[in-house]
């Protein structure tokens, strides 16, 4: 067992509370009405992974499982849809309690429709995608989604592919933080509106 694992089994059943305030994004895709939070740098400290990482968490006391993402100043963020936002009564603009276990048990990436294509069309790489962990998975997903041009991401997703098909099961050299690479951040939020105001 690495130092890693060990503090990954300590932290699991530990809490982490804080409060935040809930944010909405300046600028949500298609008209989407999620919301974000972005934790405090002493609760993103205690978990294990400057990375993308699991949590079971509770809102208001309401309960939900999510991955946060990382938000490139060794922190990370939490994606909340309007579903948990609306039955933990929580309101964008104010200041909510949360709790956070770290899961152990990383929820899987959902492979984006331009590496799932090129996989389909690449046997050899397929093959070796089916084998790999769900943890490794989802490094190659988050290093292609971290492109900031359509070009690059486009090569990120050939390469992946001959990687992948001639043995290598990870990605190498990949700043899971951001934090050096400036590949994430957290969303931009729109101003707080104060209530009364439209």
């Amino acid at each position: 067992m690495t130092a890693g694992d060990a503090r990954t089994l300590k932290l699991q059943g530990s809490k982490i509370r804080f409060k935040a305030r809930l944010l909405q994004p300046a600028a949500p895709a298609n008209g989407s009405s999620w919301a974000f939070l972005v934790l405090p740098e002493r609760a993103s400290a205690k978990l294990p992974t400057r990375g993308m990482t699991t949590v079971h968490g509770a809102i208001n006391g309401h309960s939900f499982k999510a991955t946060l993402e990382p938000d490139g100043e060794r922190s990370h963020w939490l994606r909340i849809n309007r579903k948990l936002r609306e039955v933990a009564n929580a309101v964008v603009g104010e200041v909510i309690s949360l709790e956070l276990t770290p899961a152990g048990v990383d929820l899987e990436s959902r492979v984006p429709p331009d590496l799932r294509k090129a996989l389909a069309a690449a046997a050899k790489a397929r093959s070796l995608w089916s084998e790999i962990t769900p943890k490794a998975r989802t490094d190659w997903v988050q290093w292609i989604n971290s492109a900031k041009r359509p070009e690059t991401r486009a090569r990120r997703v050939e390469n992946a592919c001959k990687m992948l098909a001639a043995g290598k099961r990870r990605v190498c050299c990949f700043d899971r933080s951001g934090f050096y690479g400036g590949n994430f951040c957290a969303p931009g939020a729109a101003p707080i509106r104060k209530p009364g105001t439209k």
